[in-house]
């Protein structure tokens, strides 16, 4: 996750050195003449691809975008300050029947007429706002599901699926919004029955479900965020499946238990006091085969593995298991036993390539060390070839470092992923040399450095490379595109038993007890006296991967420091950005993402900007496109990040071209 308030530090930096910064400077439907084109997945589709196949925006008319209309969802009101410092509206809305369906941060559903922002209904499960959220209120998306086995004007014959940051699984009408009387599980929080008294929760949010459940057939399921680096026997991650009309359990996956029995070698004798590799990004579902995909994290506690031996699998690992039993069908370990934070931050996408004139299905990972897996979808085996590489060692004391780690042969990497001591970067002489001197005193051997007592640089930083945002596709291109983070962590060990007289002096450094192993941690962002990044710009980018070859296409910074400085200064340095892409068939990109308030649209071809909309709030957000009643529409929430320092908001904007 992006550490709290970098915004603030580059807003304090470019106040006291703003004369150098100035000197520096639907899925498958027709094209939008005819038929509906439709979104009703959180990725667009079940796969993912965040592509609509509408062309009525186009790279020739787009810069005539205007707003067409937004909603206020209310999200704001009654709520404390305190309880704002945890708020993020990541949510993307979803075309489920004859309404656009949103969640809020607080888990508060909203539907909303497509043609005009209307409110047609709202539902709130009233979860409790003292909770201390895992990460942050967060609500990225809602399911839609149709029974085939139900009249179609029976009582919730459409279904909305939601979970919350207080760990409920909710089943509405998708009609009215009114609760599914016939639903009977809710509450998905570790129990005595699950983990046994001992290894309840911490503290009520030290488990939250952020990401959108799936439906496949009649099986919903969901996974949970849980809380990093509190100790090592964290809260299981479990993935559990349910029937989709009455709730009644049907399967669960746990990534460690299932390891340990599966791959033994890659754990301890004992399992039992181990916890995560939850699934917290979205899922995806292979329909045809019959397979959902998963993403998973790593186990705990991210910075030290001295008590779980081996690779670890299916931890950190993109995992095919079959909808309607739970069994595994296949596995591909995108990072053998972390030590990083370098968990799958988001959804799987499902596309088709072709390889000697045929076509090839596969399952596309981004990740946050900024690669790129392509994987064959029948058997996850590499499409482009992936190499095991020697990696730095010299771990600390006890611990079990994999020699080697897996690289892609295709793509490159996405962003830098070593930063030499000679390229610390700074707006001025003094900057500079405060952040290579406080570079020659830290590890910085490259990408897999292991965590240390004096400071090792996680080089992309916890927050990447690719986040949760993920990547669009475009199947007529074969493009995928990709926007990504370029800053870098100092990862700090120290003894387990000064966690107490540790104190974040200097407002952006984590410290976390990791408790059951003889260390805690510091993570600082690695930035200057100023503020600024000791990482050279850009610090975000949009990168588009032609997947024909596995090359890169373009790269272009994404966003400007423009409301980061206290005069609006346009410098394109790129900025850190939360949120995802969109293309269309038409050939373009819409992103919000980056931390200056824009939507934007790209050509997908070329990477040239071609217009940008004001937006009232933060983007960091995913948009959405439909086509409505014969007119193509561009979606999204703008209600900014706390922890990211962008401006709060509550409301959904659309945009389209004016009526002729």
């Amino acid at each position: 996750m992006f550490v709290c308030r970098f915004r603030d530090r580059i807003r304090v930096s470019v106040f006291a050195s703003g004369l150098v910064l100035a000197a520096i400077a639907g899925i498958y439907a027709v094209s939008a003449e005819g038929a509906e084109a439709r979104w009703d997945h959180y990725g667009g589709d079940a796969g993912g691809q965040r592509y609509v196949a509408a062309s009525a925006i186009t790279p020739e008319n787009v810069s005539g975008l205007t707003e067409a209309w937004r909603a206020s969802t209310g999200a704001l009101e009654g709520k404390s300050a305190e309880t704002l410092k945890r708020y993020a509206f990541e949510g993307t809305p979803i075309l489920a029947g004859e309404a656009l369906v949103i969640c809020t941060p607080f888990n508060v559903v909203k539907a909303l007429d497509p043609a005009s922002g209307a409110e047609l209904w709202s539902y709130d499960p009233q979860i409790a706002t003292d909770q201390r959220p895992a990460n942050q209120f967060v609500c990225r998306g809602v399911a839609y599901w149709q029974d085939a086995m139900a009249a179609p004007n029976a009582d919730c014959a459409t279904r909305i699926f939601m979970g919350t940051n207080d760990g409920r699984l909710i089943a509405l009408d998708a009609r009215n919004g009114r609760l599914c009387a016939g639903f009977g599980h809710s509450d998905l929080r570790p129990g005595e029955l699950d983990v046994g008294a001992d290894r309840l929760l911490v503290w009520p949010g030290e488990f939250q479900i952020t990401s959108s459940p799936v439906v496949t057939g009649d099986t919903v399921i969901i996974g949970s965020a849980i809380s990093d680096n509190v100790r090592a026997d964290a809260p299981k991650g479990t993935v559990r499946a349910f029937d989709a009309r009455t709730g009644e359990r049907r399967w669960s996956f746990d990534p460690v238990a299932r390891g340990a029995a599966d791959h033994p070698q890659d754990w301890p004798e004992d399992v039992s006091r181990i916890g995560q590799a939850n699934v917290w990004a979205p899922f995806s579902v292979d329909e045809a085969r019959g397979l959902v995909i998963l993403p998973t994290s790593s186990a705990s506690p991210d910075f030290f593995g001295g008590l779980r031996k081996g690779d670890n699998r299916y931890a950190n690992s993109v995992v095919a298991l079959n909808a309607k039993t739970g069994a595994v069908v296949w596995s591909f370990q995108t990072v053998h036993h972390d030590v990083w934070d370098y968990d799958l931050p988001s959804q799987p996408t499902l596309a088709t390539l072709t390889r000697e004139g045929k076509p090839v299905d596969v399952v596309i990972q981004v990740t946050k060390t900024g690669f790129m897996f392509v994987l064959e979808r029948e058997t996850g085996k590499p499409f482009f070839g992936v190499e095991e590489r020697a990696v730095p060692q010299g771990g600390m004391l006890g611990e079990l470092l994999s020699p080697t780690q897996p690289f892609p042969v295709k793509p490159p990497a996405l962003v830098p992923q070593a930063l030499g001591k000679d390229e610390a970067w700074g707006v001025a002489y003094f900057d500079k040399k405060g952040c290579a001197e406080r570079l020659e005193h830290v590890r910085s051997e490259g990408l897999f450095t292991p965590p240390s007592l004096e400071g090792t640089v996680l080089y992309p930083f916890n927050g990447g490379g690719a986040n949760w945002g993920g990547m669009a596709f475009d199947p007529v291109r074969k493009i995928a595109v990709v926007n990504v983070n370029i800053a870098a962590h100092i990862i700090t060990l120290f003894p387990g038993a000064e966690f107490k007289g540790r104190k974040d002096v200097d407002g952006h450094a984590e410290i976390s007890p990791m408790k059951g192993t003889p260390y805690g941690m510091r993570r600082d962002l690695f930035v200057s006296g100023l503020g600024l990044p000791c990482t050279p710009p850009p610090w975000g980018k949009l990168v588009a991967v032609d997947l024909n070859d596995g090359t890169i296409k373009w790269s272009e910074p994404l966003g400007t420091i423009r409301d980061l400085a206290p005069v609006p200064l346009p410098l394109k340095w790129g900025v850190p950005n939360f949120g995802g892409p969109l293309v269309t068939q038409s050939g373009l990109i819409f992103i919000g993402a980056a931390m200056d308030n824009y939507l934007r649209a790209f050509d997908t071809m070329s990477g040239e900007e071609l217009w940008k909309g004001r937006l009232p709030a933060g983007g960091q957000a995913t948009p959405m496109s439909y086509v409505w009643q014969g007119k193509q529409y561009v979606v999204i929430a703008a209600g900014g990040h706390a922890r990211a320092g962008t401006k709060i908001g509550d409301e959904i904007v659309a945009y389209a071209l004016p009526d002729k």
